[in-house]
């Protein structure tokens, strides 16, 4: 008779899926800042979720600093709801409810609607969890309140900073190029005003922003942000009240459903003469307005509706190597047939000032296309040891320092907060708030400086590592490329450098400089 022995089953042997769980957060805006906002909440909620071993990172989706009060403006809300319908996530955790939403009625609604489908918010600040059905009450009651204190920090804000307005005492914590916040009061930086007052005598001399721009970053200045100079930036400073040593209030505002909006006159705006000590005299500010008001009439620009809209794909990015200039297209008709191609603006006006000659349009689409060939032949000799390059620098220990400032900037916030609230409310001082509120604001002046230096010395590598990989990844996945498009083009190049006119160097987003020659097919 054959003998059975019995096996008793194993739990442990059975592997447990783990809970798909996903992240939901708030980003600045900024270009600038949103990487490395991106950056610092992905190694938070990384590190927090990796905490759980019955948990799987299932990323992060986020918005752009949009008022939580809105849903349907939230694009990476909309996507994480629709996530979970599809059945990719298990779990939802965010940093509080008013960054989840400050609509009691709406924020109630997507807990019920996620509850139906078994998936459940962890509200990190209130230590909230929607599993647990008694939460639904305590989340009615601090979604409500949140709702309320969104409208009522925003009423006494309001007040507050139009009291200050009325009497000149506003702080411009954050002041323009040219200036620094010292004790609550504006003063020139000697350095930074001698390019303000550059800036406006080459404008007054006729030189556009684009050109003042390249100017300036040839000298190796940058920005106020630590960037390369833009011709917004330029008009930014050209258009600049500050700088004569006046300060127009309330430029913009923002109304009870917290849109923002520049005021053309729907609110009071309050001009505070000799604010501060001037850059520049009013004479020159005016004569400078005056030059870039007809400027714009040559060129059949308005005031209100943007810039022209870029006609080609190479218009603006093809630079000069012999005088920086940048290059015009020009149409050529002849009898053995008609052609486009690129020259130089310093050789058109003046041959001796730059020899540069002409290149043809059609020679730079079949160098780009080479050079893009290239990287699909060999992009794992070159675009993947790069990436790998760019992935080995590590910031973690600079994300941390990003996140423990935000945390202090978060906290000063939440004191400026409640000390206007008890202002307004008379249980203190004007004078007591006054005092206690710059000691506040130039704290947070400070704290917003820590982090910017060290962002700034992350930003590049983040940037380069994000153009990087998408060009990877296109490369890699894309069969052969045979035509060129104009989209392709300024999806991956920044600018061209011409050498000779046969040679082209493509100066590429992630940071990579390839050289080609320019020749037929």
């Amino acid at each position: 008779m054959a003998r059975i022995t019995k096996i008793e089953a194993t739990k442990d042997f059975i592997g447990k899926k783990k809970t798909r769980v996903a992240a939901y957060a708030r980003v600045s805006t900024r270009s600038d800042e949103q990487l490395l906002s991106l950056e610092t909440q992905k190694e938070h909620y990384d590190n927090f979720i990796s905490a759980n071993s019955e948990w799987e990172y299932a990323g992060l989706y986020y918005d752009e600093g949009v008022s939580g009060t809105k849903v349907e403006k939230r694009d990476g809300l909309l996507a994480l709801l629709k996530d979970c319908e599809d059945g990719k996530i298990d779990r939802v955790i965010t940093k509080s409810i008013s960054r989840f939403s400050r609509n009691t009625a709406e924020c109630l609604e997507m807990v019920r609607s996620l509850a139906r489908l078994n998936i459940y918010l962890y509200f990190e600040k209130e230590n909230i969890d929607t599993e647990h059905m008694s939460s639904e009450l305590m989340l009615s009651i601090l979604s409500s309140i949140a709702e309320s204190e969104s409208r009522s920090i925003s009423q006494n804000s309001k007040w507050s900073i139009k009291h200050r307005f009325e009497e000149g005492t506003f702080i411009i914590s954050y002041p323009p190029y040219g200036y620094d916040n010292q004790d609550g009061k504006m003063v020139i930086v000697p350095e930074e005003a001698a390019v303000v007052r550059d800036i406006f005598d080459m404008t007054i001399n006729g030189m556009g922003t684009y050109v003042i721009a390249k100017a300036l970053n040839d000298r190796g200045l940058q920005s106020k942000k630590g960037a390369k100079w833009h011709p917004s930036t330029v008009r930014g400073i050209l258009q600049n009240e500050k700088y004569t040593g006046d300060v127009i209030f309330q430029k913009t505002y923002t109304d009870d459903n917290f849109n923002r909006h520049n005021n053309y006159g729907e609110k009071n705006m309050y001009l505070c003469k000799n604010h501060h000590e001037p850059i520049i005299s009013h004479e020159i500010f005016n004569k400078a307005a005056a030059v870039i008001e007809q400027r714009a009439k040559e060129k059949s620009i308005e005031a209100g509706i943007g810039k022209y809209q870029r006609l080609y794909a190479f218009s603006g990015k093809i630079i000069c190597g012999e005088c920086g200039a940048t290059f015009k297209r020009r149409q050529h008709y002849k009898p053995s047939g008609d052609y486009v191609a690129w020259c130089c603006n310093t050789h058109i006006t003046d041959k001796d000032a730059c020899s540069m000659m002409y290149i043809l349009d059609e020679d730079i689409k079949t160098a780009f296309l080479r050079m893009i060939r290239k990287q699909q032949t060999a992009h794992t000799q070159v675009l993947k040891p790069f990436v790998a390059g760019l992935k080995g620098t590590n910031n973690k220990e600079r994300l941390h320092q990003v996140l423990a400032l935000e945390e202090q900037i978060e906290k000063n916030a939440e004191q400026i907060t409640v000390l206007t609230n008890l202002m307004s409310s008379g249980y203190i001082e004007p004078e007591i708030f006054h005092a206690e509120k710059n000691q506040l604001t130039l704290e947070a002046d400070r704290l917003t400086r820590e982090k910017q230096l060290i962002s700034k010395s992350i930003n590049g590598d983040l940037a380069h590592l994000d153009e990087a990989q998408k060009l990877l990844q296109f490369v890699s996945k894309k069969a052969e490329i045979t035509e060129f498009e104009d989209e392709m083009f300024l999806e991956y190049v920044d600018t061209m450098t011409v050498h000779t006119r046969d040679e082209i160097t493509f100066n590429l987003k992630c940071g990579l400089n390839l050289t080609e020659r320019l020749v037929g097919a």
